[in-house]
């Protein structure tokens, strides 16, 4: 593997797990209080946890859209978004949280892996690379995750 090759490979890890510019998604979740994760913030239209679950199901999305030509996308935007009116108790919760790191791990092996070439066209989506869908990725979550930092705030949820 060249120098530059993996360094990029090391940046786009770094990018994927928050290590950058902004807090991460575990700094983000840790410590929340489970009694509100249902509840909805004035002026918003979902709760903490339907908002993690929409990260989690948009990750999912591109990771399978990586590594499976025949992964069909939910419809949009409906299908990157939990059931309205849909609860999370403990272990939903969880779960989110569990496989939302699970599929970042899964991207991080794929961004790891120096047969892939990050760079060329995805074989059955040939406008799109790896390269892409990990800066795609990347963006969505941190955006998203600052988001939810800030649900936190207007909460009062910070201990």
């Amino acid at each position: 593997m060249t120098q530059p090759d993996q360094v990029t490979r090391q940046q786009l890890i770094a990018l994927l797990r928050g290590e950058n510019a902004h807090m991460n998604f575990s700094q983000a979740v840790k410590n929340f209080p489970l009694q509100a994760a249902n509840q909805q913030p004035p002026n918003v239209p979902y709760t903490p946890w339907q908002l993690l679950e929409h990260i989690r199901i948009a990750q999912w999305d591109i990771l399978e859209f990586i590594r499976d030509p025949d992964h069909v996308s939910p419809e949009w935007p409906k299908g990157y978004w939990p059931e309205e009116g849909a609860q999370a108790d403990q272990s939903r919760w969880q779960q989110t949280i569990d496989q939302y790191l699970a599929d970042r791990r899964a991207l991080e092996a794929i961004v790891s892996d120096r047969s892939k070439d990050l760079t060329a066209p995805i074989p059955h989506a040939q406008d799109y690379t790896i390269l892409r869908e990990i800066l795609v990725v990347s963006d969505h979550g941190a955006y998203h995750i600052g988001e939810f930092a800030t649900l936190r705030q207007v909460m009062g949820t910070w201990s």
